[in-house]
C-alpha cells in the first residue's frame, strides 16, 4: 500500500450517503458535518452545506462509525516480525500485573493498516493470556506516529486468564499453577495482597503526622486496586462454562466490574450473564477447534447471547484472526441468527462502552470524535468495502480503484 500527501484538511461535509449513526435510526440521503476533530452534525437531505467545507459525495455508499476491537494484540504481536515482534506475555511470573500493553505498541505494525482497511479504527490492546493476571490494556486508535498519541484510555481495563492457557505454560514447568484451580487461588491470592496494600496506606493515612510512616509502593498492587475500586474493568479470558463461572464467583467475592473475554461457552450460561449485567466480548470464530476449549465454538454463539440480553461484542483477538475481517465474523454471525442491527453495534457501540470511550468513539453523534468510514454498500455485505477513513475529522485512508490499492496519508 502507498502513501500519499495530498490529504485536506478543514471541515469536511459527506453529503448524499445511507448514514447510520448506531445510535438512532439511518438517514436516507444524510450529510455529516466533520469539524475541528468532531462530528458537528448529522443532517436530512436538503442540508446546506456549510460554505468553504470540502464536500464528499456519497451517493449510493453508507457512512458508519470506525469500527472498534475490544479485543486484540495489534502492535504488541507484530505481523511478518516473528520473534522480535512479540511482546504478548511476560511468562516470567504468574502475577504481572504492573506491566502494561502501552510500553511495548509498535505504531509501526503492518495490523494498524489492515485494521483500517476493514474499517477499524480503534482497538483494545490487551496483553495476552499465558498468566493468571497478565497485565494492562489501552484502548488507543489505529493511527500515529506514537502510541502515545494514539491513547484513547490509559489503562482500560486489567487481563487475567483462567482456563487451559496458564495451567499449560506453568504446568509445563511444574510451577504453580498448573490446575485449574491453582489458577483461581492465583488470583484470589493476588487481591488479597491488594487489599492489604489498600489497607495499609488508608492507616497511613489516618495516622497523625507524627506517627505516619512511608508505605513501599508496590506498582503489582495499585494495579489491583484500581480494579478493586472499579476504576478499570477486570478482562477475564475465559472460554468453557466452568471457567466462566469461576470468573463470576471470583468477580462477585471482591466485588469488581467483570469483561468475559472470548465466552466460548457463555450462550451456556447466558441468563445469568444477562442478569449480573456482566458484557461478552465474543470471539475470535473464524478458529478451528484447536483445544477443548474451543469444542462448542460456533457462528450462532454470538446470537444466543444477544438473544438472551447479553450485551456483546465481537472480536478478532489478531492476529488470531486478522483484524480487518472483524465485520465478516459479524456478517456470518447475521447467517447464523444475530440479528443485523446487532452485529452492527457489536462492533461499534457495545465495545466503545466496554473499553469505557463511548463518550468520544462508536456512533456518529455530534461532539464524538470525527472517526468515519465510508463503506462502498452495506458492510455486512461481504463485497462492500471500506473507500474512505477519517480520524479526527482528517482523511487517513483511500482506496485507490485504478490501482487495486488503499492509499494512506502521511502523518
Amino acid at each position: 500500500m502507498t502513501e500519499t500527501s495530498t490529504v485536506r484538511a478543514g471541515e469536511v461535509a459527506i453529503v448524499g450517503g445511507r448514514v447510520v449513526p448506531i445510535e438512532g435510526e439511518p438517514v436516507e440521503g444524510g450529510t455529516v458535518v466533520l469539524r475541528d476533530g468532531k462530528i458537528a452534525a448529522i443532517e436530512g437531505p436538503g442540508f446546506a452545506v456549510p460554505d468553504g467545507a470540502d464536500v464528499v459525495d456519497a451517493t449510493g455508499k453508507w457512512v458508519l462509525p470506525g469500527f472498534i476491537d475490544a479485543h486484540a494484540h495489534t502492535g504488541v504481536s507484530e505481523e511478518a516480525e516473528g520473534w522480535a515482534g512479540q511482546d504478548t506475555n511476560e511468562r516470567t511470573n504468574p502475577v504481572t500485573a504492573q506491566v502494561r500493553a502501552l510500553d511495548a505498541i509498535n505504531p509501526a505494525d503492518l495490523g494498524f493498516r489492515d485494521a483500517i482497511t476493514g474499517g477499524v479504527l480503534a482497538v483494545n490492546v490487551n496483553p495476552g493470556s499465558a498468566n493468571p493476571i497478565g497485565g494492562q490494556t489501552v484502548a488507543i486508535k489505529c493511527w500515529g506516529r506514537t502510541v502515545d498519541e494514539m491513547v484513547l484510555r490509559e489503562p482500560a481495563g486489567l487481563k487475567s486468564a483462567l482456563g487451559e492457557n496458564p495451567k499449560r505454560v506453568y504446568g509445563e514447568r511444574n510451577e504453580t499453577p498448573s490446575t485449574r484451580l491453582g489458577t483461581a487461588a492465583v488470583i484470589r491470592g493476588a487481591f488479597v495482597d491488594a487489599l492489604n496494600y489498600q489497607a495499609k496506606l488508608a492507616a497511613a493515612e489516618r495516622a497523625p503526622d507524627s506517627e505516619r510512616t512511608v508505605v513501599e509502593r508496590d506498582l503489582k498492587l495499585e494495579a489491583l486496586g484500581r480494579v478493586l475500586r472499579r476504576e478499570i474493568p477486570w478482562r477475564q479470558h475465559c472460554h468453557r462454562a466452568d471457567d466462566i463461572a469461576t470468573a463470576m464467583r471470583i468477580a462477585k467475592e471482591f466485588g469488581y466490574d467483570l469483561v468475559i473475554d472470548h465466552g466460548t461457552e457463555a450462550h451456556l450460561l447466558a441468563d445469568q450473564i444477562a442478569a449480573a449485567s456482566i458484557p461478552v466480548i465474543i470471539g475470535p470464530l473464524f478458529t478451528s477447534r484447536s483445544k477443548v476449549e474451543l469444542r462448542n465454538r460456533s457462528l450462532a454463539n454470538p446470537g444466543r447471547l444477544a438473544a438472551a440480553g447479553v450485551m456483546i461484542a465481537i472480536t478478532t483477538d489478531h492476529p488470531v484472526v486478522p483484524i480487518h475481517f472483524l465485520i465478516h465474523q459479524a456478517t456470518l454471525a447475521v447467517k447464523e441468527g444475530l440479528d443485523p442491527v446487532t452485529a452492527l453495534r457489536a462492533v461499534t457501540i457495545h465495545p466503545a462502552r466496554i473499553i469505557g470511550c463511548a463518550d468520544r468513539i462508536g456512533s456518529l453523534t455530534p461532539g464524538k470524535d470525527a472517526d468515519v468510514v465510508i463503506w462502498s454498500g452495506d458492510p455486512l455485505d461481504v463485497m462492500s468495502r471500506a473507500e474512505r477513513a477519517y480520524l479526527d475529522g482528517r482523511e487517513i485512508y483511500r482506496y485507490d480503484y485504478e490501482r487495486r490499492e488503499g492509499v494512506f496519508a502521511e502523518f
